[in-house]
C-alpha cells in the first residue's frame, strides 16, 4: 500500500533582484519569471521589493507598498500580470479642450448665480 502526499507547491522564501522573481519552495525547486512579468514590481525600488509578506501558507506572495500580489500557481503556469490599459476617454484630449466627453448634440442648460 502507498500513501500519496498532497504536494501543493508552496513558496518558502522570494527573491527579487533587477531582473528575475526567485521563488524557493518548500520542497527544494527554485521557481525564476521575468521581473517584467510584475509591471509593479519592476517599477519599484530595491527596498519595496525586499518589503514581502508570504501569504496563503506559502500560496502566493504580497508586497504591500506596492499592492502587488504573486501566486506561485500563476508563476508555474506562466501568467505575465498586464499593465492596465488607460481609457480612450482620458489618454486623449476632448474636443472641448478640457479632458470631458464633449456636449457636440447636447442641449446646454444655463444656470444663473443671481439670487431672486
Amino acid at each position: 500500500m502507498s500513501i500519496v502526499e498532497n504536494v501543493e507547491p508552496r513558496i518558502q522564501n522570494v527573491k527579487v533582484t533587477s531582473d528575475a522573481i526567485i521563488a524557493y519552495l518548500v520542497d527544494g525547486r527554485v521557481l525564476s519569471v521575468p521581473l517584467v512579468w510584475s509591471w509593479r514590481l519592476s517599477e519599484a525600488t530595491p527596498k519595496q521589493r525586499g518589503r514581502f509578506e508570504l501569504i496563503g501558507d506559502g500560496k502566493g506572495v504580497h508586497w504591500p507598498e506596492i499592492d502587488e500580489d504573486i501566486s506561485i500557481e500563476g508563476m508555474l503556469h506562466g501568467v505575465p500580470a498586464h499593465r492596465p490599459q488607460k481609457s480612450a476617454r482620458l489618454s486623449r484630449p476632448e474636443p472641448n479642450g478640457r479632458g470631458a466627453p464633449s456636449s457636440k448634440g447636447a442641449r446646454r442648460v444655463r444656470r444663473s448665480t443671481a439670487k431672486p
